[in-house]
């Protein structure tokens, strides 16, 4: 069993990476562990968990800036803006159910370091776009802080971006600085009814390009639509494809009679409005279709990110060829892929669709350890890339002493 260090704050975790310094051992850094079985497995000798690292440090609402220690669970936080009628505008999505584990045991620094943005991305941006200041210590054992209190705050190279999406192989976060935005008054989805996957993708382009300032944009072919956890949608017998507007409620309503007129074209239309609205992109937030749930916990999951206009085209090659079940969100951006048990987890078919489909990035979401440890589970990189990937590696972290191995090996 492996051992695990625990801090109590930010000078125990840098000294805990100066006694693996000292002792030659690596550390694998995790929060509360929920997004742990995402990545190849661990071959760390040491467990070094930030959970105790807790607590938010600077709350300013009318600043709009938020500063929490990298252990703090997120749907504390969430709850907190949201009692101030704000939001972390990214909407970052819920691991939880997918992997089988709790819903909301995420942490500010998990969040962070896997660089979680749900369906408002198109619009508001990702995680590391909200990402504004950070402590961390490096693989060196050496504490270090980037950026500040607002957007425009960095001279040089911006660090921030960096670690975001890094997976803690770079350094332990201690404590992150993030924008929050105000929340929306209102929220009316526009429901499309019985698209296949082609049509939809081109509606979603065309309501994304068009004034209506749609905040969501997902599809839903028939048989995942089925497995939603709302009846009208669970028992609209087909495809729905969903368009997200927010903000004021007569300006939601105005783009809602504009954003109709410019769908009718090409389906018949419902729509959601308030809870139903929300519980809807709350369910497309986290994937609800495919949450590991009994004899669906051995499917294997993939994370596609490809060229929108490309998605259809790219998820239903591989429906076709595999009999996977597909969710879209992003305006087809973003493909979720649940696939039959192979012995490859689909790795070769979904990358070979990917790359004839213009390219992109394919991860493996859900799989059990051996074949994470067997297949790339990251988007395999090209050797000019891999190369600087592992000099800026070598820059923070020279021996791998931080999750060393759980992104590509070697890295």
């Amino acid at each position: 069993m492996t051992d695990t260090l625990k801090p109590r704050d930010a000078k125990d975790a840098e000294d805990a990476v100066r006694w693996a310094l000292d002792h030659d051992k690596t550390l694998e850094v995790v929060g509360t562990g929920s997004k742990r079985a995402i990545g190849r497995p661990s071959q760390s000798d040491v467990t070094l968990n930030l959970s105790a690292v807790a607590g938010v440090t600077l709350y300013e609402p009318d600043e709009l800036v938020l500063s929490a220690k990298a252990g703090t669970p997120l749907a504390e936080i969430e709850a907190l803006v949201a009692a101030h009628g704000q939001e972390l505008a990214f909407e970052p999505m819920d691991y939880g159910p997918l992997l089988g584990g709790a819903a909301g045991a995420g942490t500010m620094g998990g969040v962070i370091a896997a660089n979680l943005s749900g369906p408002r991305r198109i619009k508001a941006g990702a995680a590391r776009d909200h990402f504004l200041g950070v402590t961390a210590v490096s693989g060196r054992g050496e504490t270090f802080k980037s950026g500040g209190r607002v957007v425009k705050n960095v001279t040089g190279y911006d660090l921030c971006k960096l670690l975001a999406g890094s997976w803690g192989t770079l350094a332990v976060m201690t404590d992150v600085t993030l924008k929050v935005l105000p929340r929306a008054e209102t929220t009316q989805t526009v429901l499309l009814l019985g698209l296949d996957d082609a049509s939809a993708v081109q509606a979603m382009s065309l309501a994304m390009g068009s004034s209506c300032d749609v905040s969501g944009a997902a599809h839903l072919p028939g048989p995942v639509a089925a497995r939603m956890p709302l009846a009208a949608v669970a028992g609209a017998g087909g495809a729905i494809t969903a368009l997200r507007l927010e903000g004021v409620a007569p300006s939601v309503a105005h783009r809602r009679n504009a954003l109709e007129t410019l769908m009718k074209p090409f389906a018949a239309l419902s729509h959601f409005d308030g809870a139903d609205s929300v519980a809807l992109w709350r369910a497309v937030r986290v994937v609800v279709p495919f949450a590991a749930s009994g004899a669906d916990d051995d499917r294997p999951v993939w994370r596609v990110s490809a060229a929108p206009a490309r998605g259809a085209e790219i998820g239903s090659r591989i429906a076709t060829q595999a009999g996977a079940d597909v969710l879209y969100d992003w305006a087809g951006g973003l493909i979720w892929i649940a696939l039959p048990p192979s012995g490859d987890a689909g790795a070769a078919m979904v990358r070979g669709a990917l790359a004839e489909g213009g390219g992109g990035h394919a991860t493996l979401i859900r799989s059990p350890a051996a074949l994470r440890a067997a297949v790339d589970v990251f988007q395999p990189q090209e050797s000019a890339v891999a190369a600087l990937a592992k000099r800026v590696k070598d820059g923070f972290d020279p021996r791998g002493v931080l999750s060393s191995g759980r992104m590509w090996a070697g890295i």
